[in-house]
């Protein structure tokens, strides 16, 4: 029997280092950084709803990581019919922003495809058609912005725009949507909710269905 060795790539080209500083991080780097805050990751309180930024996401080794670490802490801490909803929550709670067009549509590809891999292996359908589906890519594309963390704005040059996803106080599975600017966070003020469209509280797995308050 041949195995195949998947040859790591942490480096795309020459050029774009020079350009834009891009050098990949070793898988087992991630690894051991992510060991630094297994509690946040995996045993803590709340652990599915705390909240991970990645400034600098690259094709996604951080954002998948994360993600992966925080299924398989469902998967061994919760009961099976949670599974749907709380890995839902779980991708609500981590953001990355990419520059380069390339990597950010892989970090996107990848989360999914983790996503669907998870639910896929316990035999819970979640194929483009389900709500599931449907609500992980939503939250995927509201969460993994392209732009520049240092002047946050986009390539258009609008400012990037994030959103939390509160759990609703007494109604298990609802969210509601909280949109602010990643700008905001560095001012003295802090976020500004009140700026944006207001949302109204839903059912997580019909996140994509949403619609703004009148």
């Amino acid at each position: 029997m041949t195995l195949a060795i998947t040859e790591e790539q942490l480096v795309k080209s020459r050029q774009r280092v020079k350009a834009h500083g891009e050098v990949f991080t070793p898988r087992h780097m991630v690894e051991r950084m992510l060991e630094l805050v297994r509690e946040d990751l995996e045993t803590g309180a709340d652990f599915v709803d705390k909240t991970f930024l990645e400034p600098a996401a690259g094709d996604g080794n951080f954002l998948v990581a994360i993600l992966r670490r925080k299924l398989h802490a469902i998967e061994k801490q919760l009961p099976a019919e949670s599974w749907p909803t709380e890995s839902l929550f779980a991708l609500a709670s981590i953001y990355g922003i990419e520059l380069l067009e390339d990597n950010h549509q892989d970090a996107k590809a990848v989360m999914l495809a983790e996503f669907h891999g998870f639910h896929q292996g316990h035999g819970t359908p979640c194929g483009p058609e389900t709500d599931l589906h449907q609500a992980a890519a939503f939250l995927i594309e509201a969460n993994i912005i392209r732009g520049n963390t240092l002047t946050a704005q986009t390539p258009e040059g609008l400012d990037i725009q994030f959103s939390w996803w509160h759990r609703v106080e007494g109604k298990p599975g609802a969210v509601q949507r909280e949109p602010f600017t990643l700008a905001s966070l560095r001012e003295d003020n802090g976020f500004d909710f009140t700026v944006y469209d207001s949302y109204q509280a839903c059912r997580i797995e019909k996140i994509h269905e949403q619609e703004t308050h009148a």
